[in-house]
Protein backbone atom coordinates (compact mmCIF):
# COMPACT_ATOMS: atom_id res chain seq x y z
CA UNK A 1 0.00 0.00 0.00
CA UNK A 2 1.19 3.50 -1.12
CA UNK A 3 0.34 6.21 0.12
CA UNK A 4 0.94 9.92 -2.05
CA UNK A 5 1.31 12.72 0.89
CA UNK A 6 2.38 15.82 1.64
CA UNK A 7 3.60 16.21 5.39
CA UNK A 8 0.82 19.51 6.09
CA UNK A 9 -1.65 18.48 3.87
CA UNK A 10 -4.51 18.04 6.35
CA UNK A 11 -6.49 16.26 3.53
CA UNK A 12 -3.91 13.40 3.80
CA UNK A 13 -3.25 13.65 7.23
CA UNK A 14 -6.91 12.55 7.65
CA UNK A 15 -5.92 9.21 5.81
CA UNK A 16 -2.82 8.91 7.86
CA UNK A 17 -4.41 8.52 11.09
CA UNK A 18 -7.25 5.92 9.39
CA UNK A 19 -4.23 3.87 8.28
CA UNK A 20 -2.45 4.04 11.50
CA UNK A 21 -5.77 2.98 13.83
CA UNK A 22 -6.60 0.67 11.58
CA UNK A 23 -2.85 -0.78 11.44
CA UNK A 24 -2.41 -0.93 7.85
CA UNK A 25 1.23 -1.16 6.73
CA UNK A 26 1.97 1.22 3.93
CA UNK A 27 4.97 3.51 1.83
CA UNK A 28 4.72 7.17 2.28
CA UNK A 29 5.50 8.75 -1.13
CA UNK A 30 6.40 12.44 -0.87
CA UNK A 31 4.61 15.01 -3.63
CA UNK A 32 5.74 18.44 -2.24
CA UNK A 33 3.19 21.04 -2.89
CA UNK A 34 4.90 24.45 -1.95
CA UNK A 35 7.29 23.00 -4.22
CA UNK A 36 4.49 22.13 -7.10
CA UNK A 37 6.00 19.01 -7.62
CA UNK A 38 1.77 18.01 -7.40
CA UNK A 39 2.06 19.61 -11.03
CA UNK A 40 4.47 17.53 -12.77
CA UNK A 41 2.94 15.37 -15.50
CA UNK A 42 4.43 12.00 -13.78
CA UNK A 43 1.79 13.14 -11.36
CA UNK A 44 -0.73 14.35 -13.41
CA UNK A 45 -0.80 10.97 -14.58
CA UNK A 46 -1.63 9.46 -11.19
CA UNK A 47 -3.81 11.68 -10.26
CA UNK A 48 -5.60 14.36 -12.74
CA UNK A 49 -6.60 16.75 -10.12
CA UNK A 50 -2.87 17.07 -9.09
CA UNK A 51 -4.16 16.98 -5.55
CA UNK A 52 -2.92 14.72 -2.34
CA UNK A 53 -3.47 12.34 -1.28
CA UNK A 54 -3.37 9.25 -3.21
CA UNK A 55 -4.15 5.73 -2.05
CA UNK A 56 -2.95 2.72 -4.12
CA UNK A 57 -3.90 -0.39 -2.80
CA UNK A 58 -3.78 -3.76 -4.47
CA UNK A 59 -2.99 -1.87 -8.05
CA UNK A 60 -5.81 0.33 -7.79
CA UNK A 61 -5.94 4.13 -7.55
CA UNK A 62 -8.03 6.00 -4.93
CA UNK A 63 -7.89 9.59 -4.65
CA UNK A 64 -10.19 12.45 -2.30
CA UNK A 65 -9.49 11.95 1.91
CA UNK A 66 -13.38 10.99 2.56
CA UNK A 67 -13.67 8.46 -0.48
CA UNK A 68 -10.64 6.62 0.64
CA UNK A 69 -11.55 6.56 4.35
CA UNK A 70 -14.73 4.81 2.84
CA UNK A 71 -12.75 2.52 0.78
CA UNK A 72 -10.52 1.55 4.25
CA UNK A 73 -13.46 1.36 6.05
CA UNK A 74 -15.63 -1.47 3.72
CA UNK A 75 -11.93 -3.06 2.90
CA UNK A 76 -10.46 -3.36 6.66
CA UNK A 77 -13.37 -3.56 8.61
CA UNK A 78 -11.07 -4.48 11.36
CA UNK A 79 -10.91 -1.23 14.03
CA UNK A 80 -14.38 0.18 12.54
CA UNK A 81 -14.10 3.93 11.94
CA UNK A 82 -17.76 3.80 11.71
CA UNK A 83 -20.99 3.22 14.05
CA UNK A 84 -23.24 0.79 14.02
CA UNK A 85 -26.16 2.48 14.44
CA UNK A 86 -27.41 4.17 11.07
CA UNK A 87 -27.95 7.44 12.70
CA UNK A 88 -24.94 8.09 14.49
CA UNK A 89 -22.87 7.25 11.35
CA UNK A 90 -25.04 9.40 9.24
CA UNK A 91 -24.04 11.99 11.94
CA UNK A 92 -20.37 11.05 12.01
CA UNK A 93 -20.35 11.92 8.04
CA UNK A 94 -22.25 14.85 8.21
CA UNK A 95 -19.25 16.29 10.90
CA UNK A 96 -16.64 14.92 8.93
CA UNK A 97 -18.15 16.71 5.57
CA UNK A 98 -18.98 20.06 7.27
CA UNK A 99 -14.83 19.73 7.63
CA UNK A 100 -13.74 18.19 3.93
CA UNK A 101 -16.42 20.09 2.42
CA UNK A 102 -17.19 23.61 3.99
CA UNK A 103 -13.88 24.12 6.14
CA UNK A 104 -11.02 23.08 4.34
CA UNK A 105 -11.41 23.63 0.71
CA UNK A 106 -11.48 27.73 1.16
CA UNK A 107 -8.23 27.20 3.31
CA UNK A 108 -6.40 25.12 1.83
CA UNK A 109 -2.79 25.65 -0.25
CA UNK A 110 -4.16 26.39 -3.27
CA UNK A 111 -6.54 29.60 -2.56
CA UNK A 112 -3.45 30.72 -0.25
CA UNK A 113 -1.28 30.81 -2.77
CA UNK A 114 -4.20 32.64 -4.96
CA UNK A 115 -4.78 35.09 -2.44
CA UNK A 116 -1.08 35.81 -2.27
CA UNK A 117 -0.38 35.59 -5.69
CA UNK A 118 -3.03 37.12 -7.45
CA UNK A 119 -4.74 39.26 -5.62
CA UNK A 120 -1.53 40.12 -3.71
CA UNK A 121 -2.81 39.78 -0.08
CA UNK A 122 0.10 39.88 2.54
CA UNK A 123 0.51 37.46 5.57
CA UNK A 124 -1.88 39.52 7.84
CA UNK A 125 -4.52 39.53 5.13
CA UNK A 126 -4.01 35.74 4.43
CA UNK A 127 -4.37 35.02 7.99
CA UNK A 128 -7.11 36.88 8.84
CA UNK A 129 -8.60 34.93 5.79
CA UNK A 130 -7.80 31.41 7.74
CA UNK A 131 -8.62 32.78 11.02
CA UNK A 132 -11.87 34.13 9.95
CA UNK A 133 -13.44 30.40 8.30
CA UNK A 134 -12.17 28.22 10.96
CA UNK A 135 -13.49 29.97 13.25
CA UNK A 136 -16.93 30.34 11.54
CA UNK A 137 -16.66 26.69 10.60
CA UNK A 138 -15.75 25.41 14.17
CA UNK A 139 -18.99 26.86 15.92
CA UNK A 140 -20.73 24.92 13.49
CA UNK A 141 -18.76 21.88 14.79
CA UNK A 142 -18.73 22.90 18.44
CA UNK A 143 -22.56 22.55 18.31
CA UNK A 144 -22.24 19.46 16.63
CA UNK A 145 -20.14 18.16 19.65
CA UNK A 146 -22.81 18.94 22.42
CA UNK A 147 -23.25 14.99 23.19
CA UNK A 148 -19.40 14.63 22.67
CA UNK A 149 -17.09 12.90 25.95
CA UNK A 150 -14.44 15.34 25.36
CA UNK A 151 -12.42 12.73 24.15
CA UNK A 152 -13.80 11.43 20.80
CA UNK A 153 -16.23 13.48 18.34
CA UNK A 154 -19.26 10.62 18.68
CA UNK A 155 -19.30 7.52 21.14
CA UNK A 156 -15.88 6.08 22.78
CA UNK A 157 -13.91 5.35 19.84
CA UNK A 158 -12.40 7.01 17.21
CA UNK A 159 -14.74 7.99 13.42
CA UNK A 160 -14.33 9.85 10.45
CA UNK A 161 -15.02 12.74 12.69
CA UNK A 162 -11.79 12.65 14.46
CA UNK A 163 -9.64 11.24 11.59
CA UNK A 164 -10.94 15.02 10.17
CA UNK A 165 -11.05 16.94 13.10
CA UNK A 166 -7.52 16.46 14.30
CA UNK A 167 -5.77 18.09 11.28
CA UNK A 168 -7.97 20.93 10.51
CA UNK A 169 -7.54 21.50 14.82
CA UNK A 170 -3.52 21.55 14.02
CA UNK A 171 -3.52 23.52 10.85
CA UNK A 172 -6.21 26.22 13.76
CA UNK A 173 -3.05 26.24 15.84
CA UNK A 174 -0.36 26.87 13.36
CA UNK A 175 -2.60 30.04 11.83
CA UNK A 176 -2.97 31.52 15.89
CA UNK A 177 -6.66 30.46 15.73
CA UNK A 178 -7.96 31.09 19.64
CA UNK A 179 -9.58 28.49 20.41
CA UNK A 180 -11.03 29.33 23.94
CA UNK A 181 -14.76 29.40 22.84
CA UNK A 182 -14.06 25.50 21.50
CA UNK A 183 -13.16 23.69 24.57
CA UNK A 184 -14.90 20.45 23.41
CA UNK A 185 -12.81 20.70 19.95
CA UNK A 186 -9.75 21.71 22.14
CA UNK A 187 -10.51 19.11 25.00
CA UNK A 188 -11.11 15.77 21.72
CA UNK A 189 -7.42 17.13 20.28
CA UNK A 190 -6.28 16.70 23.47
CA UNK A 191 -6.93 13.51 23.65
CA UNK A 192 -6.46 11.97 20.41
CA UNK A 193 -2.68 13.27 20.70
CA UNK A 194 -1.86 10.78 23.31
CA UNK A 195 -2.87 7.89 21.32
CA UNK A 196 -0.15 6.63 18.72
CA UNK A 197 -2.33 6.24 15.80
CA UNK A 198 -2.99 10.01 15.93
CA UNK A 199 0.49 10.87 17.09
CA UNK A 200 2.06 8.93 14.47
CA UNK A 201 0.55 10.75 11.00
CA UNK A 202 1.13 14.09 12.83
CA UNK A 203 3.30 15.81 10.31
CA UNK A 204 6.69 16.37 12.43
CA UNK A 205 6.33 12.56 12.63
CA UNK A 206 6.32 12.56 8.37
CA UNK A 207 9.32 11.50 6.57
CA UNK A 208 9.16 14.35 4.07
CA UNK A 209 8.91 17.15 7.22
CA UNK A 210 10.88 20.01 6.70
Amino acid sequence: MKLYSYFRSSAAYRVRIALNLKKLSYETEPVHLVKNEQLLESYKAINPSQLVPVLIDDAHTFSQSISILEYLEEQYPTQPLLPKDVIERAKVRAFAQSIACDIHPINNLRVLKYLQNDLSLNDEQKKYWYQHWIVEGFKSLEAQLEHSNGQFCFGTQPTFADCCLIPQVYNAKRFKVDLSPFPKIESIYQHCLTIPAFLHAVPEQQPDWE
